[in-house]
């Protein structure tokens, strides 16, 4: 016997397959009237489906009567940094309808993307979402004249598409209100490679900051290396090496950040006491096993993800969707550091 769930509760697929007993791919074919289900299945999960409340969303029931149920994903990243976490925002907005995401790592070859592209199209994917490890930074391969939609994420895209990013310059304006409001007056920022559009937005914002905050801004404030741990130690050697040293530091990641506390830590600074430091990307495996654990803006990737899939559904659908570059805020998470 099934019990009606609270109706201010949304009832997901995972509720009805469990409810159930099946697989949620199973409940998925049953409710869309899709795969090999036999009859009496699908009856059955209907009835626990409506039992429980369980209501598709009306966009995603109109993508899953197209074709194949299933939307590509596109990327450059191979290491999965970024695409990772956008793709479990993708899948977790659609799974509930039954729409399937089908992943291609197509590295930085022309020829592999071309190759991933034209086998989407065979399987009549119902459109593309392109992510990857740059925003400033096309995929090589040209989506612009495709005859499915295709949204852009984490990588450029045309002006003419939809394409999202974080706001870093929101995000950097957050770390640094964070050190301001813990005291902090002699403000650096370590960050990455000039030659990155991000850290470029994410300097300028700072400075912003400094000045809106009333502290000085000089852009001997702003050291630029690499995206790594080995920097934010020797950023930290080239800081503590002069007379002048801050006592609040915003790094480009969370890498670099890392970097910076375990060099601090090495000169018995403490950190936060004397010290505090602000990261970038919230990388759990990075920012939680530091000592003490990583304050850090959190690129919200995983929203990214599932507003991507939501977007893609609305195009499919034939909707009007503007278009242009979204920014989506950054959270600040705060913990030991």
């Amino acid at each position: 016997m099934v019990v009606a769930a609270n109706l201010d509760v949304r009832i997901t697929i995972y509720d009805v397959a469990e409810a159930a007993g099946v697989s949620t791919a199973t409940a998925s074919k049953a409710l869309n009237g899709t795969g090999r289900v036999s009859s009496e299945t699908r009856a059955r999960i209907k009835q626990v489906a409506s039992d429980l409340g369980f209501r598709p969303n009306a966009l995603a029931r109109s993508l899953t009567r197209k074709r194949s149920f299933t939307v590509g994903l596109l990327t450059d990243d191979t290491y999965g940094r970024f695409t990772l976490p956008v793709m479990a925002g993708i899948s977790e907005g659609l799974i509930d309808h039954g729409v399937s995401v089908f992943l291609c790592a197509i590295e930085n070859s022309p020829e592999l993307a071309k190759t991933h592209v034209d086998a989407m199209l065979d399987k009549q994917i119902d459109g593309i979402i392109a992510t990857g490890k740059r925003v400033d930074r096309s995929l090589p391969v040209d989506l612009g004249h495709l005859p499915i939609p295709v949204v852009y994420a984490l990588t450029a895209g045309p002006a003419d598409a939809v394409t999202l990013v974080p706001d870093d310059r929101q995000g950097t304006s957050e770390a640094v209100g964070h050190l301001v409001r813990q005291g902090r007056r002699r403000i650096v920022h370590v960050t990455g490679p000039g030659s990155f559009r991000v850290v470029e937005e994410r300097a300028a914002a700072f400075v912003e900051a400094l000045h809106a905050a009333g502290l000085p801004a000089q852009t001997s404030a702003i050291m630029r290396g690499s995206w790594s741990e080995r920097w934010g130690h020797e950023a930290v050697e080239a800081l503590w090496s002069g007379t002048d040293r801050p006592d609040g530091i915003c790094c480009g990641n969370d890498q670099i950040a890392r970097g910076v506390v375990d060099a601090l830590r090495e000169r018995g600074v403490d950190v936060p006491l004397d010290v505090s430091v602000v990261g970038f990307d919230n990388w759990e495996i990075v920012a939680e096993q530091t000592r003490p654990p990583l304050t850090t803006i959190d690129m919200n990737l995983k929203e990214l993800g599932r507003q991507a899939g939501q977007t893609l559904v609305r195009l499919v659908n034939g909707e009007a969707v503007e278009t242009g570059l979204w920014r989506l805020p950054c959270t600040l998470v705060v913990r030991g550091s």
